[in-house]
């Protein structure tokens, strides 16, 4: 079955796309299960400081599922920023009936992977940065599949990690009952492979890894389901498995 895990709609910042014109989009492309995954970003830096609203976005989910709900899966979410300095916020935000939380780092302190950064940092010395953000997400905790974990490979073009700090993240993260997910995002913008791609998946998998999401992390409509078919194909070829959650317990597809 053809799902979505990761979109993005006019309740993130960087959106304008309605949920409804997803679901259409969503129905063309037999894509039988969405998640709508609106940013929460508390860092004051971010243009999208404090723009989610929680209760708007359930507004709209409800009457889109009302509409559509006999005809597709509809699920709630948010992708939530750096859920390690932010654990308050997170959990307050759990008590709504979301079925899916990713969490995501995407800044280091003020600093995000945009041009001025990288002419300051080299993929090195960023990712050195970014790695120690993560491991200590990972051991807060608060979510269910971590995203686009090598996030900055979108902006730099490549990655770079040591082996054993990268076998840490994993085992904290599955100590906690948590997965990663595919993101193809990264296909989209020029580069060869997804976020994770296959040497990371490989060493997730080695961890004990068995689950990915997959997700487009769409911001327009027409990107809804983009690259599914190459998520699913790289999972399965490491014997890990695509899976979904519903009221935050997760489902084997």
């Amino acid at each position: 079955m053809k799902t979505d895990y990761h979109i993005h709609t006019e309740f993130s910042c960087d959106s304008e796309a309605k949920m409804e014109e997803y679901v259409k989009q969503a129905l063309e492309r037999d894509i039988r299960m969405l998640c709508f995954t609106d940013h929460v970003d508390l860092n004051p830096d971010d243009y999208g400081y404090n723009y989610y609203n929680p209760e708007k976005f359930f507004e709209a989910f409800r009457k889109v599922k009302e509409q559509y709900g006999e005809q597709l899966t509809l699920c709630s979410g948010i992708e939530f920023g750096e859920p390690h300095l932010y654990a308050d916020a997170l959990k307050c935000l759990s008590a709504y009936p979301y079925d899916f939380i990713i969490g995501s780092i995407h800044w280091i302190g003020n600093m995000f992977p945009c041009q001025k950064v990288r002419e300051q940092y080299s993929a090195k010395e960023f990712y050195t940065l970014y790695w120690k953000e993560v491991l200590s997400t990972v051991k807060q905790g608060g979510f269910d599949s971590l995203g686009h974990i090598d996030f900055p490979k979108r902006y730099y073009g490549e990655i770079y990690y040591v082996e054993p700090e990268i076998k840490e993240i994993f085992k904290r993260l599955l100590d906690g009952d948590r997965i990663i997910e595919i993101n193809t995002s990264s296909l989209r913008k020029g580069h060869s492979e997804t976020m994770p791609g296959k040497d990371l998946l490989q060493i997730y998998a080695d961890c004990g890894g068995q689950y990915v999401t997959i997700g487009s992390d769409a911001h327009v409509e027409q990107e809804v389901g983009a690259d599914y078919e190459a998520a699913k194909s790289l999972a399965e070829g490491l014997g890990i498995r695509q899976v979904v959650y519903r009221e935050r317990k997760r489902v084997v597809l």
